[in-house]
């Protein structure tokens, strides 16, 4: 092990040490957390408590769903979170939720039925887990042996020429 120590002057300690609390503040008033809590356009992860509340918090993200769940069903998270969950953890991140938060915990999740895909699937479920009346995670998945998974907001499809397409129904 190799160590190197270095005597500073506490005038210019306490500069550098000014100036990276100035650079992080910068950083994150240019780069805040993207949760959907913060989010604008997001709808409220927190109060979801009813069927009626799953379902409205779908449709602001576009998604119209069935009426009940397709299921229900209360899942017990791993206490630690191993590397086989990396790819999930990371969409479920880049969403604004921190599953790693919930290891160990009992979730719930909400299954429905998604009626409005945009390429015209059938058999599309969007999935939403919560931890009491918190959304803490979802995803639409096509269940098929070929299918997808993605994040809760709905995908806009291209054409050849790059221009957005319009849903298969309009």
């Amino acid at each position: 092990m190799f160590i190197v120590t270095t005597k500073l002057p506490r005038r210019r300690l306490a500069l550098g040490t000014a100036a990276a609390a100035l650079v992080c503040c910068a950083a994150l008033a240019l780069f805040p957390a993207s949760s959907p809590s913060q989010r604008e356009d997001a709808p409220s992860v927190e109060g979801v408590r009813s069927n009626g509340d799953r379902i409205a918090f779908l449709n602001a993200y576009g998604w119209e769903v069935e009426e009940e769940p397709a299921s229900v069903e209360e899942i017990q998270m791993p206490d630690t979170l191993g590397e086989e969950y990396g790819d999930y953890l990371a969409l479920q991140l880049s969403q604004g939720f921190d599953l790693e938060a919930q290891a160990g915990r009992r979730l719930k999740r909400y299954s429905y039925r998604v009626t409005n895909y945009p390429t015209g699937e059938t058999d599309v479920l969007a999935n939403l887990l919560l931890r009491g009346s918190t959304v803490v995670g979802g995803e639409v998945l096509s269940p098929e042996m070929d299918g997808f998974l993605h994040g809760l907001t709905m995908p806009r499809l291209l054409t050849s020429d790059g221009q957005a397409a319009p849903p298969a129904d309009g």
